[in-house]
C-alpha cells in the first residue's frame, strides 16, 4: 500500500511540475529583472518574498511569488479627477445625493456654469513601488490554503491556479487584505453543499449571500475610481466594476477560479459592460453577475463583437507588444493584461479583406474593426497582415469577430477614430460571410420608417402600424457614404461619413416617409437634440427596418 501511495504521489507531483512551464520564472528572467528595476526603492520588499519561500523550501509557492512579481508591471491603483472645460477640478460626493437622478440634476447645474464635465486618470500608484512583502506573503499563503483545502478546487492545475485564483486584485482598486476576511466569512459553505466537488454550487451559495449585503447603484458611474474592500463594505453599493471585484475577492479566497470578462462596447447599443465568469478545471466558462445573478442564471443583455478577459499575467500576443513604442493605440486595446475570449460567448469568424497601403506607412498604424456605439464608431479589435511583405494591396485578418454584427474598418490617429475612406460598413453574417453595405445612388426608393431603434411594432385599431416617434419632434435621416469597391483610394481625408437625406417632423402616430433614398446601405435616424443613442439599420427586401 505504501508503495502505491508513493507512486501516486509521484504522479501528482510530476503533473504539477509539468504545468509550471508556462508560468515559471527565475531571478534571471527578463520580466523579473524589469520588475526589480521598476520597483526602485521598493525592490527589497520583493526580495523578502523570494527569500521567504526559498527559506521555507516550498517550490510551488516560490514559483507563484515569481509569477506575481514578473507580471506586476502595469498593475496599479488608479485615481480619477473630474474637470470642467477650463481643466479645473470639480469635486462632488456621489453619496451626498439621494439617487442618480438628483445627482444628474446637480451635474447639470455645474455644467451650466462651468461647461461640460469629463474625467481622466489623475494618479497611478503602481504595485511594484508600493506593495509590501507581508501583503504578498499573506495573499500567496491564503490562496494555496484554499486551493489545497476546498474540495471543489483540487482539480485545478497550477496554470489555472495562477491565472484565476492567485491574483490579488480585480482591477485598479486600492490594495487591501481580503483573503482571510472572505475565507473566514464563507467557511461554512462546504457544509451547506449537496455536492462538495461542484464549484458552481459553491459559487452560487457565496453569490446568494453577497446579494443580501451588496448591490448596484448608478450613482457610482460618476465615481470612476474603483472602490477597495473597506469602502465597499461601508457603502454596500457600487457599479459593475465594484460588483465584479467584490465577487472575485469572495470566490478566489475560497478557491474558485473567478475572473472578470467585459466587452469594451456593445455591438447593438451604447455603453459597455463587465461581468464575472467562473472557469472550471475542464476549461468551461460560465458567465454570471456578482451580487446579482449566479452561474447558470445569467445572460448578456446585448450583442458582442468582442469579449475580453482581465488577466493578471501579461499576454504577449496583445497589440502593445506588436507595434513600435510610441504608436497610438485606442485606450481599450493598449493594455498588456487581457485576453480575447469572444469564442466563449458567441459564434465567431475570421474576417479577411484587402486594405490599400498607398497613403500611410503601415509600420506606424494598425487597421481596426469598429462597432457603432453611442453615435460613434468604436475600435474593438486590430488587424494582422497576412504575409510579411508590404504591398499596395495587402490582405489583413481580424480574428474571432462576433458574427451578425456590423463593423467598419478604421485607423486611430490623433486620439480620433478615422473610418477608412473608400470603405463601406460590413455586415459579418452568421455564416461568416461578409456583406458590404455599399450605397447605390443610382437606385432610389421611398422609405417608410417607424422608429429610431428596435421596438415591437404595434398596430392601431384600424390595422395601421403605429410609429414610435414623439409628436412634433424633428428627425433627420442619414446614410453612410462609402464604397468598398474602391479600397485603393483610402486616405485620411474625410471623404466618407454620414450624409443627410433631410428632416421630417413627426405627426401623431404616422411613420416618417423619406423619398429618393439611395438603396443598399446603412442608415441612421436621429431625433433633433438627442444623445445619439439611436441605432443604425438596414432595409430588407420587404422594406422593413433591420436593426444593428
Amino acid at each position: 500500500m505504501s508503495k502505491l501511495i508513493a507512486v501516486f504521489t509521484l504522479i501528482i507531483f510530476t503533473f504539477i511540475i509539468s504545468s509550471l512551464s508556462a508560468f515559471e520564472y527565475s531571478l534571471d528572467s527578463p520580466e523579473i529583472k524589469i520588475a526589480f528595476e521598476k520597483a526602485g526603492e521598493n525592490a527589497p520588499e520583493l526580495q523578502k518574498v523570494i527569500d521567504h519561500y526559498k527559506k521555507t523550501g516550498d517550490r510551488l509557492k516560490l514559483t507563484a511569488a515569481m509569477f506575481l512579481i514578473a507580471n506586476m508591471e502595469q498593475h496599479s491603483y488608479a485615481t480619477y479627477r473630474w474637470f470642467d472645460t477650463a481643466n479645473v477640478d470639480v469635486n462632488f460626493d456621489v453619496l451626498a445625493y439621494p439617487n442618480y437622478d438628483s445627482l444628474k440634476v446637480e451635474i447639470g447645474k455645474i455644467e451650466k456654469e462651468r461647461g461640460e464635465l469629463d474625467y481622466e486618470k489623475s494618479e497611478l500608484i503602481y504595485d511594484l513601488q508600493n506593495i509590501t512583502s507581508d501583503f504578498l506573503i499573506n495573499q500567496i499563503d491564503y490562496a494555496f490554503l484554499a486551493w489545497k483545502e476546498k474540495p471543489w478546487a483540487k482539480n485545478f492545475d497550477f496554470t489555472q491556479f495562477c491565472r484565476y485564483i492567485l491574483p490579488y486584485r480585480g482591477s485598479n482598486e486600492p490594495l487591501e487584505q481580503w483573503r482571510k476576511f472572505f475565507y473566514d466569512k464563507y467557511a461554512y459553505i462546504a457544509d451547506s453543499m449537496e455536492n462538495k466537488s461542484n464549484p458552481l454550487e459553491a459559487a452560487a451559495l457565496i453569490n446568494d449571500d453577497i446579494k443580501t449585503w451588496f448591490g448596484f447603484d448608478p450613482r457610482f458611474y460618476l465615481h470612476p475610481t474603483d472602490q477597495g474592500l473597506s469602502e465597499m463594505i461601508e457603502n454596500k453599493l457600487g457599479r459593475c466594476e465594484d460588483m465584479t471585484n467584490i465577487t472575485i475577492y469572495a470566490m478566489r479566497a475560497n478557491g474558485l477560479a473567478v475572473t472578470s470578462d467585459y466587452t469594451p462596447y456593445w455591438a447593438n447599443s451604447g455603453n459597455n459592460h463587465a461581468w464575472n465568469a467562473i472557469v472550471t478545471a475542464e476549461g468551461d466558462v460560465i458567465p454570471f453577475m456578482g451580487a446579482e445573478a449566479s452561474p447558470g442564471n445569467y445572460k448578456l443583455s446585448g450583442k458582442v463583437g468582442k469579449v475580453y478577459r482581465k488577466t493578471y499575467d501579461q499576454q504577449k500576443d496583445n497589440l502593445i507588444f506588436q507595434v513600435p513604442e510610441g504608436t497610438e493605440i485606442p485606450p481599450w486595446l493598449k493594455g498588456k493584461n487581457y485576453m480575447d475570449v469572444t469564442a466563449d460567448y458567441t459564434d465567431v469568424a475570421d474576417v479577411e479583406f484587402i486594405i490599400g497601403q498607398i497613403q500611410f506607412k503601415i509600420e506606424r498604424f494598425k487597421p481596426y474593426l469598429c462597432v457603432f456605439n453611442s453615435g460613434e464608431w468604436k475600435p474593438i479589435h486590430w488587424g494582422k497582415q497576412i504575409g510579411e511583405t508590404l504591398s499596395e494591396e495587402a490582405i489583413w485578418s481580424f480574428t474571432d469577430m462576433g458574427t451578425d454584427v456590423v463593423y467598419i474598418p478604421a485607423v486611430y490617429l490623433g486620439r480620433k477614430v478615422i473610418p477608412l475612406n473608400g470603405y463601406s460598413p460590413m455586415l459579418l453574417k452568421k455564416d461568416g460571410s461578409i456583406e458590404w453595405l455599399s450605397i447605390d445612388k443610382k437606385k432610389k426608393k421611398k422609405m417608410k420608417l417607424y422608429s429610431t431603434t428596435k421596438r415591437k411594432l404595434i398596430k392601431s385599431t384600424d390595422g395601421a402600424i403605429q410609429s414610435s416617434f414623439e409628436n412634433g419632434k424633428v428627425y433627420e435621416l442619414f446614410y453612410w457614404e462609402g464604397d468598398s469597391n474602391n479600397y485603393h483610394l483610402m486616405t485620411f481625408e474625410k471623404k466618407t461619413g454620414w450624409q443627410s437625406l433631410g428632416k421630417q417632423t413627426a405627426v401623431d402616430d404616422k411613420p416618417l416617409v423619406f423619398k429618393d433614398v439611395p438603396t443598399g446601405g446603412l442608415y441612421w435616424l436621429i431625433a433633433e437634440g438627442s444623445d445619439k443613442e439611436e441605432r443604425i439599420f438596414t432595409i430588407d427586401k420587404d422594406g422593413n427596418q433591420v436593426w444593428w
